[in-house]
């Protein structure tokens, strides 16, 4: 699904809090996951990183404002990315930077306060 027809907030904004199972930004909560892109933020499908396809990442690939680098968020507990999630980044000439989806969410608002090209893939924690 491309990204312009997911729910979505049309612009940039700081994560305010994360956890229980969504994000709270721009007074808004959002239940799920959420990609972080430069044209805004959007609900994600997935909810583990055992869920996220291929065709999940499509919308990172393909944002014609694409970063060099996703801050991937995987949930409580740092862990790799699989391979075959690699593979698909490589093969775009992207690298994704594996964190936990907490400190992801505080590195993507550090490099927005900076004004710093930043875009992050998060998933939810339970």
């Amino acid at each position: 699904m491309a990204a312009a027809d997911m729910p979505h907030l049309p612009s940039q904004v700081p994560i305010e809090a994360y956890g229980d199972g969504g994000f709270q930004f721009s007074g808004m909560r959002q239940k799920g996951s959420l990609l972080c892109l430069a044209s805004g933020l959007y609900a994600w499908r997935p909810l583990v990183l055992d869920d996220v396809t291929a065709d999940d990442l499509e919308p990172i690939i393909n944002a014609p404002d694409r970063p060099a680098f996703i801050l991937f968020g995987v949930g409580p507990r740092i862990t790799s990315v699989p391979q075959s999630l690699r593979n698909v980044f490589a093969a775009a000439d992207m690298s994704a930077e594996p964190m936990d989806t907490g400190a992801a969410c505080r590195t993507y608002n550090v490099l927005l306060a900076e004004g710093r090209p930043v875009a992050a893939a998060l998933l939810q924690v339970p």
